[in-house]
Parts: C-alpha cells; structure tokens; sequence
C-alpha cells in the first residue's frame, strides 16, 4: 500500500526522511517582536534566536489550520497518517482531527488517522520512524494503528533548559509547582507526563549537574535499549547534545542513535541551549 505521513512542524525532519517522498510538513507560525515565521524549509534558528533576544514580549505561535491538514490528506496515497504535538500542549492534534472530519465531508472516506504523540520536537520524529517501519513491513492500516499507538504509549520523553520563561508564558507549564529561582541558577530536569504534560523530574545547580541527573532518569526508565533509538535534538548547542550522547552510550547500547536541531516551534519553546532527548 502507498502511505503518507504528515508530521506537524515541531517535529524534526531527518535528510532520509525529507529524501523519501513519504513525509510532509505542516507548519506551525511563529510571531515575535513584529516578525512573523513560517515554521518551514525557509526557518533560520540563528536569525530566529536574534528576534527573541530583541524582542520584549515572548513568542506566540498558532498551529495549521484544519484546511491544511485536510489538503494533506487530499492525496494519491492510501494510507495517510498524521502526527501531531502534544494535544495537552497545542492545538494542532484538534486541529488535523477537524481537518480529517472536513476531508470525509468533502470526499468520503479514506484510511487517515491522526496520532497525538503526546511528546514534541524529535518524539514527533521517533514516531513518525516507527509508522515508516510497519508500513514497509506490510502492516495493514489497523495494524500500524495499533501498534505504533503502543509504541507511544512507552516513549520517554526528558528535557533540560537554560529558561523556561517561553513555557511559562504560554501558558504549557500548569500545574506544575513554581520552579527555584533562576538567581540561583537552578535548572529543573523536565519530562512528559503518559498524557503529554510536562512534568519535573527533579533539578540540580548547573545545567551540566541537571544533564547529568537527567540521563539518570532515562537510565533508570528505559529497557531493552538495544532494540531502541535514542533522538536528541537541541537548540543551538551541538556539543551539549554531542556530550549527551556520549555520556548514555557509555552507560547502554543502542539500536539508532539520531541527533538534529531544533526547527522553529521547538526553538521557541526549548530556546537557546535546550536539550530535548526522547527515547
């Protein structure tokens, strides 16, 4: 069957991915201090960092509209699968939902389902992989579903910032308690919750301490890390994903290990040396 996969633009894009003709973008829009970005290939993270930096007011952003998402699934593709952020995070998981109604309304049905990753950023990635792999397997549609729905239901997703200011402004941080003072410069280590909240982990003096205390959660949690690939992705900071990297090879193996930067969305919320490892 041919498949398509629609990956909403907080989710990275490997090269192989962007080359194989069966994934696409639907971009979110950022507006900050006066500048309004399309969250696509034309993204410019160290232009984008400049504006936040300039800019008074924090950044705002607004997912695809449903006609986009029902444009995607107008398509010669039988399968067509989309994967969206959080949906406790954006609007975007309602948004591609209402656009698969609209598509039925207009051209009947079609096999389309929309997976709410219940993750960001590089978890999008992960499992856009996985719905790649059962598809080439030859998995029918409702298998692919039902499997990849499980692999969501055990990804971890932990993350480490320099400022939580972009979270906590928008509003993505309710629930949770205030986080130390930054005079301190205490750094909280972050995670998803099984409903795709964010959650604190536990925090440490230091982003290198919190790195550290962080790669100490995903050791405890993860199993059968061989079978597993761990993504990192990072807003402007290679060598702390790099470093990362090292530090979880040392301690377990892995089956893939991928690293990529940060599109817009992403950026906007994990900001300058945000660290965002999903496995």
């Amino acid at each position: 069957m041919s498949y398509k996969i629609i990956v909403d633009s907080c989710g990275e894009l490997t090269r192989e991915m962007k080359e194989s003709g069966h994934f696409e973008t639907a971009s979110l829009e950022i507006n900050v201090g006066g500048h309004h970005i399309i969250d696509d290939e034309t993204f410019d993270q160290a232009e984008f960092l400049k504006y936040v930096r300039e800019a008074p007011e924090c950044p705002k952003s607004s997912c695809p509209s449903p006609e986009r998402y029902m444009e995607g699934y107008y398509c010669e593709e039988e399968h067509v699968y989309a994967v969206t952020l959080s949906a406790e995070l954006s609007g975007s998981y309602n948004s591609a939902v209402l656009g698969k109604k609209l598509y039925y309304e207009e051209y009947g049905s079609k096999d389309i389902y929309v997976f709410n990753s219940r993750s960001a950023s590089i978890g999008e990635t992960l499992i856009a992989l996985e719905i790649q792999k059962c598809e080439e397997a030859g998995m029918t549609f409702q298998e692919v579903v039902g499997h990849v729905e499980k692999y969501i239901e055990g990804q971890n997703t932990y993350f480490v910032l320099e400022t939580l200011e972009t979270l906590r402004k928008n509003g993505r941080l309710t629930g949770l308690k205030a986080v130390v003072a930054t005079a301190l410069n205490i750094k909280p280590v972050m995670g998803a919750t099984p409903e795709g909240t964010i959650c604190q982990l536990g925090q440490a003096r230091g982003v290198k301490k919190a790195l550290s205390k962080m790669i100490e959660h995903i050791l405890a949690d993860i199993k059968n890390s061989r079978e597993k690939i761990l993504a990192i992705s990072h807003c402007n900071c290679q060598e702390r994903a790099e470093s990362v990297r090292e530090m979880l090879k040392a301690a377990a193996e892995f089956k893939d290990i991928i690293i990529l930067d940060t599109a817009g969305i992403s950026s906007m919320y994990a900001a300058d040396g945000g660290i965002i490892v999903v496995v």
